[in-house]
């Protein structure tokens, strides 16, 4: 039998996946369904992307790796841009629906959490927010214990010739990045004559904005739609969502410019 294109993809399956809580139904709800459904998917692709790129500078693949940046920076831009979308919701509409969301909250989103550890940005007891047992939980403490992107690129610079301090390299994987002036004099190095480690190196720094832009744009949303209330499930809402901007993934490659 052939393979049709509903039956490849799971269109059946996939349309019967948004189940407004609301009764009757508030037309906007579908609408915050079908955007967070979508995010989870391309939080999905960003995981299945960061994986490729970490595994190309683990083998020195300068060109695979820039290449896999590219599709992770078109990908950020794409998640950024449905905000829009979302944007069209007034917090009239929002608040219609909102009290049936409780205890839920973007927050809980694990997919979220496993970028945050593969970036560097790791919190163990982040982990402690799923039951335990959990397929959740277990993916978040696996990647507690596996080298974050930052150590997979700094595999790189070696590799490619360029000093790396050995007790940078044997960190404890559970820690987050932090800034080391031994690479920031490595980086400037580079940036002053290594042209292609140069691309790959603006190429992260282009990812870490993305992050932030993101950030941004999800901050300005629950501030604009909830304003100073508490978010759904308990959490701090926009306030905590101010606390995480501007946080870098990758300090020492925004520490160098002011020494450039």
């Amino acid at each position: 039998m052939a393979v049709t294109y509903g039956a490849y993809l799971k269109i059946d399956e996939l349309l019967d996946l948004q189940h407004p809580l609301s009764e009757p139904v508030e037309h906007d709800e579908m609408l915050f369904i079908v955007i967070h459904q979508v995010s989870e998917l391309w939080f999905k692709q960003l995981l299945h992307e960061l994986a490729l790129l970490q595994e190309s500078l683990e083998d020195d693949r300068s060109s695979l790796a820039l290449g896999t940046l590219k599709r992770i920076l078109a990908v950020l831009k794409t998640l950024v841009g449905q905000m829009d979308v979302l944007e069209t919701m007034t917090p009239v509409a929002f608040n219609a629906f909102r009290h049936r969301l409780d205890p839920a909250s973007g927050f809980q989103s694990a997919q979220f959490r496993e970028i945050e550890f593969v970036l560097g940005l790791k919190r163990p007891e982040r982990a402690l927010n799923y039951a335990v047992g959990s397929a959740e939980r277990e993916r978040i403490e696996a990647l507690t214990l596996r080298p974050s992107l930052w150590v997979s690129f700094l595999r790189y610079l070696r590799a490619r010739g360029h000093a790396v301090p050995d007790e940078v390299l044997e960190r404890d994987y559970a820690m987050a990045t932090e800034e080391s002036p031994e690479v920031q004099e490595t980086l400037m190095e580079i940036y002053r004559a290594d042209l292609l480690v140069t691309q790959v190196c603006e190429s992260l720094v282009d990812l870490d904005e993305g992050i932030q832009e993101w950030r941004y744009r999800h901050f300005k949303i629950a501030e604009r739609t909830i304003g100073a209330k508490m978010g759904t499930g308990g959490s701090a809402g926009a306030e905590y969502l101010r606390q995480t901007l501007f946080r870098p993934l990758f300090p020492d490659l925004w520490a160098i410019r002011s020494r450039l």
